[in-house]
């Protein structure tokens, strides 16, 4: 598909160009950092700034490139740095040149205070405490803190029958190791989750007034990829499955009259001044895919402020959308 081949409405000019699976973080100091999967799925990358809007155009540099053979050499999906007991880490995944969809999660570690200009440390697959996480296919792992414990969720595939992606959560012994087994948090159960392939992925945390809202990403990576979400309340037991509530229609989905298409993979930040919640998102700007949409390189990343509606809901509209100023 022609990249220039799309409608273009108000609403669907990126924020930055071929950058999918986006991923922000705004540390102690202010300063945001990005990283994305490229389309290529060779590297890791990092951009920094003072504000968010610098983003766009900040350099852009390459902490980490693929391995030419074995483990983490084809397939890197999904970064997510994060700043934890004063280590910078990064989460991601990977497969393998003889297996490519032996996908598994990985972390890098930066003991540097600049996690540009100083080196990164491969530390490996991300540890478990169990015999049966992360022996499917297996990425997507996020991490957040609630009531002095941290937390991963990821996403991985069962094999009986038909394969399945679901949504795992554990409590965290370290940044590197799990502390518990995993427990299931969601699987594909309704329609708009089963289009194609049947997934939940993605996960994104979120805070609001004492409760946590979980976004996660749904459906094959074409016109059909949305966004589900659950939430608990931060008093709650995190690890109880029975305690999150799971919406039961996507927050966010494919607009045609907006140009928005596959909306998807999302992380959360802040504003500069703290007052606004910030969805960082990819999309498309067209639904016409030649080939498996995997391996379309025009999904962009996007921005959002988020809302918030009278019962503290957030609410997620492609009209809040923004570019830079």
């Amino acid at each position: 598909m022609d990249a220039t081949n799309f409608k273009q409405t108000k609403y669907n000019k990126p924020f930055i160009i071929q950058r999918a699976d986006p991923y922000v973080y705004r540390h102690e100091d202010g300063t945001y950092l990005f990283t994305a999967s490229v389309p290529a799925y060779d590297r890791i990358i990092l951009r920094r700034s003072k504000t968010l809007d610098g983003l766009a155009d900040a350099e852009e540099t390459v902490i980490w490139k693929k391995h030419g053979r074995g483990i983490m050499s084809v397939h890197v999906w999904a970064p997510e740095i994060h700043f934890i007991e004063g280590k910078w880490f990064i989460y991601f995944a990977a497969g393998e040149k003889d297996d490519i969809w032996a996908i598994r999660p990985y972390i890098l570690m930066c003991e540097g205070e600049d996690p540009i200009k100083n080196p990164w440390t491969e530390i490996g697959p991300m540890q478990a405490s169990d015999d049966f996480s992360f022996q499917d296919f297996s990425l997507d792992m996020t991490v957040f803190e609630n009531r002095g414990k941290w937390y991963c969720v990821w996403a991985e595939k069962i094999s009986v029958g038909k394969k399945i992606s679901n949504l795992y959560i554990a409590e965290m012994k370290s940044p590197v190791k799990l502390a518990t087994a995993q427990v299931l948090l969601t699987t594909p159960e309704y329609d708009w989750e089963r289009v194609d392939f049947w997934v939940n992925e993605g996960p994104a945390v979120v805070r609001h007034n004492g409760k946590l809202y979980l976004t996660y990403s749904a459906s094959a990576t074409g016109e059909c990829y949305c966004i589900g979400m659950l939430s608990i309340d931060e008093e709650e037991e995190l690890l109880d499955p029975r305690a999150w509530k799971k919406e039961r229609y996507p927050v966010l989905k494919t607009d045609w009259e907006k140009g928005m298409f596959g909306p998807g993979h999302n992380s959360f930040t802040k504003s500069e001044d703290g007052a606004d919640d910030i969805m960082i998102y990819h999309a498309r700007q067209y639904d016409s895919i030649i080939g498996d949409p995997l391996y379309d390189p025009n999904r962009h990343t996007y921005r959002m402020r988020v809302e918030w509606d009278e019962q503290e809901k957030p609410v997620f509209d492609f009209k809040n959308n923004f570019e830079t100023t």
